[in-house]
């Protein structure tokens, strides 16, 4: 459904995106994943046809986005970050414009409004003014207006953004009830928004991509990693020194104080025993060890932030 081929975005001697390469098949929900300023609004504007790259190609149902802009912009809904509304129109009025504007034919467009009212759940608004809509129902309008015009790609620029959190719930419940009938990239820094919504995701970091793959792949990256969080009755002013010799333990980090640690460690039960035998017999007081799983967080950090500092 969308290809991009070896994308790169040049301003002058900065580059945008280096060489970005990925696939989507149709019906995939993918999240485009990565801190802010790593080259993912760019990326979106490229495959869009808003913007031109320096080289590279993107393509959507076999449409060359820059050979063939106007097939290409037929196929694809697009919500930029702040959603393109017109304050003093209605509801219904904004939407008839947006699905004019996409050449939706003018025997369905009646039909194709109603629609895409429904599906946004925008029935009780539709005669209102967007002025007088809450931030939540503003960017319902701009999903709406996204997929008036039945789109067979929907991307998604940050949609959540500045939302509290019942609006937060309701957009991310609007998206999951879009799958399957689009192939939807979500475009976002937020992670929990990836993983409430998203099947696949594709890691940009320094306009590079790092990963792509199913989220539950990713997370098995750090297979065997764990974390301890560990609570000790006396201050130690270097738990290290303390747990030397266990070659399982990666890294010892000081919490909000000295008598509260963070252990990263490679291995199984038999390197907590290793650990709690050691701070024990040190006459620490041992008052919580809480072991956890690496997730996909600890992936997206490590693959992001960690290599800036050659973890």
């Amino acid at each position: 459904m969308i290809e991009v081929q070896n994308l790169t975005k040049e301003y002058g001697s900065l580059k945008a995106i280096d060489n970005v390469s990925f696939s989507i098949k149709k019906g995939d929900v993918v999240g485009f994943l990565g801190p802010n300023g790593a080259g993912k609004s760019t990326t979106m504007k490229i495959i869009t046809g808003f913007m031109a790259p320096s080289s590279g190609s993107a393509s959507v149902a076999g449409f060359d986005v820059f050979e063939n802009p106007i097939e290409v912009k037929k196929r694809i809904g697009y919500l930029p970050e702040t959603p393109p509304v017109y304050a003093d129109q209605y509801v219904s009025e904004y939407l008839k414009y947006v699905a004019q504007l996409k050449k939706v034919p003018k025997d369905k467009v009646a039909k194709f409004v109603d629609r895409a009212i429904e599906k946004t759940n925008l029935g009780s608004v539709r005669n209102r003014l967007i002025h007088h809509l809450s931030k939540g129902f503003k960017q319902r309008v701009g999903i709406a207006q996204a997929i008036v015009s039945d789109p067979e790609v929907l991307i998604l620029d940050e949609p959540t953004v500045g939302l509290d959190p019942k609006q937060v719930a309701e957009i991310r419940d609007l998206i999951s009830e879009l799958k399957g009938q689009h192939t939807i990239i979500l475009s976002t820094h937020i992670l929990p928004e990836v993983q409430a919504t998203c099947e696949k995701v594709v890691i940009i970091s320094k306009g590079k991509i790092v990963a792509q793959d199913t989220i539950d792949n990713l997370s098995k990256l750090e297979k065997g990693q764990g974390r301890l969080f560990v609570r000790l009755r006396k201050e130690v002013s270097d738990l290290g020194s303390v747990i030397a010799g266990i070659d399982e333990v990666l890294s010892v980090d000081v919490g909000t104080n000295k008598k509260e640690w963070r252990i990263e460690y490679k291995g199984d039960d038999e390197t907590i025993d290793k650990v709690s035998s050691k701070i024990v017999s040190n006459g620490l007081g041992l008052i919580e060890l809480t072991p956890s799983r690496v997730d996909l967080e600890d992936v997206f950090l490590k693959l992001t932030y960690g290599m800036e500092k050659g973890v």
